[in-house]
């Protein structure tokens, strides 16, 4: 089986080449692709050509049509799926949920397509795993991560950041925005590898592993 991930930003990318086969195993092949930023979904849910607009909602109907173009045309027997991996921010998760799946109902031909979304963002899969922070950053604030809730609303990079960055998210924000990106994606090639799918404390990590393992079957 072929999975295609469509992940946000460079950082989800970085994460998802390192946890992906340990989920995943070595008999199905994978590849991961990376927007910049969440963006919104089009009005209307229409295509969005224009490539300013290189935003993962903002392309996804676009790329959900051509996914299933692909397959119905497909002639080989690999089975390919997609997976779009992206995160809540403070949106409801249910009416978000509901927009992607109208959105995925109006694909004519409709791909295989499944969605997993980060609660509240991406950080907080790398959080689910205080040990491999840990690892990673022998000096991390022990303090900080005892105290996150996985999967709390709570400003979840700038709480990895408290624990990991000289200065914490007061100092990094005070950087240029490509900097924040830059030490987001950093975390996420230097924590990712470590982690332990098994035992990850995050829900909804634990929903993305569970939902490719299924997927699998």
């Amino acid at each position: 089986m072929h999975f295609e991930f469509l992940v946000e930003d460079n950082s989800g990318k970085e994460a998802l080449v390192s946890i992906i086969p340990k989920v995943l195993g070595p008999e199905h092949t994978f590849r991961v692709h990376a927007y910049r930023g969440i963006g919104h979904l089009p009005p209307g849910l229409k295509t969005v050509a224009q490539p300013q607009h290189r935003a993962l909602l903002s392309q996804l109907p676009r790329l959900l049509r051509g996914y299933g173009r692909v397959a119905q045309a497909a002639t080989s027997g690999q089975k390919q799926v997609v997976v779009v991996v992206c995160d809540l921010d403070r949106e409801c998760r249910h009416d978000f949920r509901n927009q992607l799946i109208e959105l995925l109902q109006s694909c004519f031909p409709r791909p295989e397509a499944y969605f997993c979304i980060a609660e509240e963002e991406l950080e907080a899969w790398l959080l689910g795993d205080t040990q491999a922070v840990l690892q990673t950053y022998s000096r991390a604030k022990q303090l900080i991560l005892d105290s996150y809730v996985p999967d709390s609303i709570c400003g979840t990079w700038e709480t990895l950041a408290d624990a990991v960055h000289q200065g914490g998210a007061k100092a990094l924000k005070k950087r240029q925005y490509f900097e924040v990106g830059a030490a987001k994606c950093a975390w996420a090639r230097d924590i990712a590898p470590r982690m332990n799918v098994e035992e990850n404390t995050s829900p909804s990590f634990r929903y993305f592993r569970d939902k490719l393992r299924s997927i699998k079957r």
